[in-house]
């Protein structure tokens, strides 16, 4: 089955990457993040391919996320099992940002976690009438990572720490709108699209951007200079949006909360590979923490979704609290290679 997790194949001059898990919706393990690294590095020195695109199988899912139910069979035993995935994952994230051909991400369906790491990235990233995009990790213990360290702060004026947050869901057109995709086409024309790129030839979107809903509120509310300060604001603006935007942050992991907020702030000034190197040492503190272990159980297993944080309020989960996910490794920090 292993094989067939992910498929690869030459168009013309295209070199495209299916993920084909669609009855798991196409999440991605950490088989399938190693495969598609030595591909990538394999079509990167090959002359004959001039694009590599990605897409997921089915009309349902590009990529709902990482095996989450791996890492919680994994991490129960020992977290320490979990961070080599971090290691692969991310390299695997760093090589696609920095590859030097064009790696177009059509987006179509639900795009989440794992699936943010092997698209968003990418130079042209596609979206259509039924992506769905969210990166809803502070909901299952875990921070919005793959790069959101990176890509996040440089979305449109508060939209990053908006999303990072409150794990909100974008649906077509608004991906473009909040700056995480580059052009909405019909998935009707996906066809067509691929066509070209076997051709060798990358389409460049369209110039201009459609206007996010409630774009002024989330501008208003979420600039604060911490958690609290963003949840008085959305209270301030007394409006049932905001009042819903308030419940999802609070009902959310305090811990990682805490921790996404301040890994949003920090990474608009950091480098990418400085971004993911942060992100390894987030990655390792929750593997050791109970509120990724409590969180998939409540969201994916049991599927009760009544998770019990601990520790249970952001006021507990202070600025001390966190302070460890984010101190240097020393030896054991993350080594990103050049190529």
């Amino acid at each position: 089955m292993a094989d067939t997790d992910i498929l690869f194949e030459r168009r013309g001059k295209l070199g495209l990457v299916t993920l084909n898990r669609p009855k798991a919706l196409n999440a991605l393990t950490h088989d399938m993040a190693l495969r598609l690294e030595r591909q990538l590095d394999h079509w990167r020195d090959d002359p004959g391919v001039a694009v590599v695109a990605i897409q997921g199988a089915g009309d349902k899912a590009f990529c709902a996320g990482g095996d989450v139910r791996a890492l919680y069979d994994a991490g129960r035993v020992d977290g320490r099992n979990n961070w080599q995935f971090y290691v692969d994952e991310y390299r695997l994230n760093t090589k696609i940002k920095r590859y030097p051909k064009p790696y177009v991400s059509i987006m179509d369906g639900i795009v989440m976690g794992g699936g943010v790491g092997v698209s968003v990235h990418g130079s042209l990233r596609i979206a259509t009438e039924r992506t769905m995009f969210a990166m809803p990790e502070t909901g299952i213990g875990l921070f919005p990572d793959v790069g959101g360290t990176w890509f996040l702060p440089r979305l449109p004026g508060r939209v990053g720490m908006w999303l990072g947050l409150t794990g909100s869901r974008l649906r077509g057109a608004d991906t473009v709108a909040a700056g995480v995709c580059d052009w909405l086409i019909q998935a009707a024309e996906l066809s067509s699209l691929l066509d070209l790129l076997a051709t060798g030839e990358v389409p460049s979107p369209p110039l201009g951007r459609p206007t996010l809903e409630h774009r002024d509120e989330i501008d208003q509310s979420f600039g604060g200079d911490s958690v609290e300060s963003i949840l008085a604001a959305l209270e301030r603006l007394g409006l049932d949006w905001a009042a819903g935007q308030r419940a999802g942050i609070l009902a959310k992991s305090p811990t990682c909360t805490r921790i996404a907020f301040r890994q949003i702030r920090a990474g608009a000034s950091l480098e990418f590979e400085d971004c993911m190197a942060l992100e390894y040492r987030l990655a390792r503190f929750c593997m050791m923490q109970p509120d990724f272990y409590e969180g998939v159980r409540a969201v994916i297993i049991d599927k009760d979704n009544a998770p019990k944080w601990t520790p249970a309020t952001l006021a507990e989960a202070d600025d001390a609290h966190v302070a460890p996910a984010f101190a240097p490794l020393g030896d054991e920090e993350l080594v990103l290679g050049s190529g």
